[in-house]
């Protein structure tokens, strides 16, 4: 928390002189999305500066980029509150809602930020698939589905960039490479990679769309 609001008032030559938000950031997109966008955490001169996640970045540039090919956003760029961004069938937010030093969360600030995601979740009743930005979101996710009451298989699934966990059950996972600078120019995480990702996210939606992810239907 010191870290966030220490960066807001001593900013990058590129900001001086805007108003940072430096508070935690919440999600944002469509109440209704059966896809949910999980990330880090929000980047200290993107979301950390503008209050929405993944806006005012080159990470968020990627990804709002692929979503409006894919049909969930209106348009391919996010950059402010006020752009004009809308999202549809689909919700972005991240495990850690504060930005930590160095853009590297760590897992005590996940475990200190999943009541939140969890309260989130609950509001999101069509939620049926997580798409998980990086390792680190993965190992949420997995953490998220227990704490909404639903049981993970043991050995836990691991991540990787397509890997599909829990197909078929009311809150399924599904792994994308982040799309961090680190990944994106090296090649790592492409256009068409994320663009493929983002095809089977829709179809796993489509076919889990009967399912409930309450603590109800744990199990399931």
């Amino acid at each position: 928390m010191a870290w966030r609001e220490a960066r807001a008032a001593a900013p990058p030559r590129r900001f001086a002189g805007q108003t940072y938000w430096a508070r935690p950031v919440p999600g944002f997109g469509d109440p209704r999305a059966r896809l949910l966008v999980l990330g880090l955490a929000p980047a200290a001169d993107g979301g950390n500066r503008t209050g929405r996640v993944f806006t005012g970045d080159r990470s968020g540039d990627f990804l709002y980029a692929a979503l409006h090919r894919a049909g969930y956003a209106n348009q391919p760029t996010s950059v402010a509150l006020d752009d004009g961004l809308r999202l549809r069938d689909c919700w972005v937010t991240a495990a850690v809602r504060c930005a930590p030093p160095a853009n590297k969360p760590s897992p005590t600030e996940r475990d200190t930020c999943l009541p939140w995601t969890v309260a989130e979740l609950s509001q999101l009743k069509r939620v049926r698939v997580v798409l998980c930005l990086g390792a680190f979101a993965w190992a949420a996710a997995l953490a998220l589905r227990e704490a909404a009451g639903l049981s993970n298989p043991r050995p836990r699934p691991r991540f990787g960039h397509g890997a599909v966990a829990l197909d078929g059950g009311p809150l399924s996972l599904l792994g994308c490479f982040h799309p961090s600078q680190q990944n994106t120019f090296t090649g790592k995480l492409t256009e068409a990679m994320i663009d493929d990702v983002l095809v089977t996210g829709r179809a796993l939606t489509d076919r889990n769309a009967g399912r409930r992810h309450d603590p109800a239907s744990a199990g399931t």
